[in-house]
């Protein structure tokens, strides 16, 4: 099961209001592959839609498919602010290990 923050639901909260889209809530769907794993992508969705597995959190949901579901299974939603990466929501694997293919920079 995916786990989110209390700071990442705050944030989405905050971000739901500042856009108007009290109610809404997030997808969160697979993006593509990187040497360092799955990447993902996020955007507002009013309600689930057919196939859509519901993860309630906080005053919101997260809509997400099977796939998307069942790699975010160890996952975490975390809330960043980074002077060097800016602020927003990461998906942190806690048991993903470093890039070994691109020489552990994962700067690919």
């Amino acid at each position: 099961m995916v786990t989110i923050t209390e700071d990442a639901a705050k944030f989405i909260n905050e971000l739901l209001e500042k856009n108007s889209k009290v109610g809404y809530g997030i997808k969160v769907y697979l993006a593509g592959m990187a040497c360092s794993g799955p990447q993902f992508g996020m955007s507002f969705q009013k309600e689930a839609k057919e196939g859509d597995n519901v993860i309630e959190s906080d005053g919101f949901s997260f809509f997400c498919d099977d796939e998307t579901k069942e790699v975010l299974d160890p996952c975490v939603i975390e809330f960043v602010d980074d002077p060097n990466f800016g602020t927003g929501l990461t998906i942190r694997d806690p048991n993903a290990s470093d890039c070994s293919s691109c020489g552990g920079g994962c700067g690919c």
